[in-house]
């Protein structure tokens, strides 16, 4: 059975990206050092292109979360950071180049049509504009017997978390303070979890939450 699982990095204050997101920082003030942790890791570098690399306690829990996604969903800010019109943004075929790490079908949220964007290694990103479970359908079924990525943003795992669709959640707890940005959690979002795994990595530590029904 496919699960779906989200997986994001957060501040110990609870920020997935830091203020005042820009092209140029779309994480926000200090947002990047959320992921520090990963950028050194081997098995990180290679999805991305890049040579070499380390291995730590962190390996194994990113390493599962690639070999286990079929599909990814994720939101218009994550994929482009922008709004509106395809063609004003600066960022319309995404973040990653011809290459993108995913390697899997992508799933965007948006509100804005426009046809499949197909890339190198297997990756193809295909526009939902009716709702987040409309993308979590597709994904399933693009999955096969694999699971369904969130990758985010924030708002996508809310949206998510909100219809009854999580099952699982990784919180990659960066031992930084951004004082403010965007929550992970907002207003209105409520539920259970049960605590799964713990993993203490340099840098991070990797929780996995079960959603409760």
């Amino acid at each position: 059975m496919t699960t779906v699982f989200a997986g994001i990095a957060t501040s110990l204050d609870g920020y997935v990206a830091g203020p005042n997101p820009t092209l140029e920082e779309p994480l926000g003030e200090r947002g990047e050092s959320l992921h520090d942790w990963v950028f050194g890791l081997e098995v990180w570098r290679g999805p991305h292109g890049l040579d070499g690399g380390t291995t730590t306690a962190s390996s194994a829990v990113v390493e599962e979360r690639i070999e286990r996604t079929g599909a990814v969903v994720m939101g218009r800010r994550m994929y482009s950071n922008g709004e509106g019109a395809w063609q004003d943004d600066p960022k319309a075929d995404g973040w990653w180049g011809d290459d993108p790490p995913f390697h899997v079908p992508v799933y965007v949220v948006t509100h804005h049509a426009r046809e499949p964007l197909p890339k190198e290694g297997g990756t193809t990103f295909t526009f939902v504009t009716d709702g987040v479970e409309s993308a979590l359908a597709q994904a399933r079924e693009a999955a096969g017997e694999k699971d369904v990525a969130i990758a985010g943003g924030a708002s996508v795992i809310q949206q998510v978390l909100a219809a009854g669709e999580l099952d699982e959640l990784q919180v990659d707890l960066a031992p930084i303070l951004l004082g403010g940005g965007t929550p992970l959690f907002g207003s209105g979002v409520d539920g259970n979890v049960e605590l799964d795994s713990v993993v203490d990595a340099p840098g991070v530590t990797h929780l996995r939450y079960r959603v409760l029904r």
